[in-house]
């Protein structure tokens, strides 16, 4: 087993491995549990989102033991890189790894657990959220502060951005950290970052514009690229759907 703990709760070690040990008896189911599960644990004055991501499957095992970082690990590493760059996402605490001879099998990444207002997805279903259009417009300026500083979210979709409201302006966290990437990025890339976001295009036309005011560049040439790349998208994620219904019913789970 490797750990890693953030030098601030090390003196809470026994509590945090007594969440690993009793991850599946002690904490509280929380959100969709299709890919991975995840308990929220009371943990002093806060609460601890603990994440359990699943087995990976033979190759992965071999992957993430002698040539990438688990999942956890680059979950633990991309928040406090997020944060140094002032970035809001939820505090890390610890990850933890388990390998079984030289395979790798189990990890688990503990952060603060938010108490937000809205995620993105609530933005795509309700369109009379109070300052509707002031949020989307912060949110664009929020995705063009990451695409500043050399960050790209390859899990820049719905219900990974937590919106808090904080007093007549909005706080943006980023969760789901592991597929991210750094490095300079062009403005193809920056606009097709958006493109699994949302598939409203009305929506699409609102960020189009802030984008267009923050970059200088012409909105029609960011609008036009940012539909076809969103409209690209949503056909192959549909098709994907009904390529996993009709041949790959066997998979469902009863």
């Amino acid at each position: 087993m490797k750990k890693v703990i953030a030098h601030e709760f090390l003196k809470d070690e026994a509590i945090l491995w007594d969440f690993i040990l009793n991850f599946e008896c002690k904490g509280e189911p929380y959100g969709n549990q299709n890919r991975n599960s995840l308990r929220l644990f009371g943990f002093n004055d806060m609460v601890l989102n603990v994440k359990s991501f699943k087995v990976p499957n033979i190759v992965n095992q071999v992957v993430y033991s002698f040539f990438r970082k688990s999942k956890a690990h680059r979950s633990y590493d991309h928040a406090n890189k997020l944060l140094s760059l002032g970035i809001g996402t939820p505090r890390p605490v610890a990850y933890y790894e388990f390998r079984s001879g030289f395979m790798f099998r189990k990890s688990y990444y503990l952060s603060e657990q938010l108490d937000y207002d809205y995620t993105y997805r609530d933005l795509i279903t309700d369109f009379k959220i109070p300052n509707y259009e002031q949020i989307l417009r912060e949110f664009t300026r929020f995705t063009y502060k990451l695409h500043e500083n050399n960050i790209l979210f390859k899990d820049h979709s719905p219900g990974n951005t937590l919106i808090e409201k904080n007093g007549d302006s909005y706080n943006f966290y980023l969760v789901d950290l592991n597929r991210m990437e750094f490095k300079s990025l062009t403005f193809y890339e920056r606009v097709k970052n958006f493109s699994r976001i949302t598939p409203r295009k009305e929506m699409v036309e609102v960020m189009s514009d802030e984008y267009a005011k923050l970059t200088g560049e012409d909105y029609q040439k960011i609008v036009t690229l940012m539909w076809k790349l969103v409209s690209k998208f949503q056909h192959k994620f549909y098709l994907k759907i009904w390529w996993k219904n009709k041949f790959m019913f066997w998979r469902k789970k009863r």
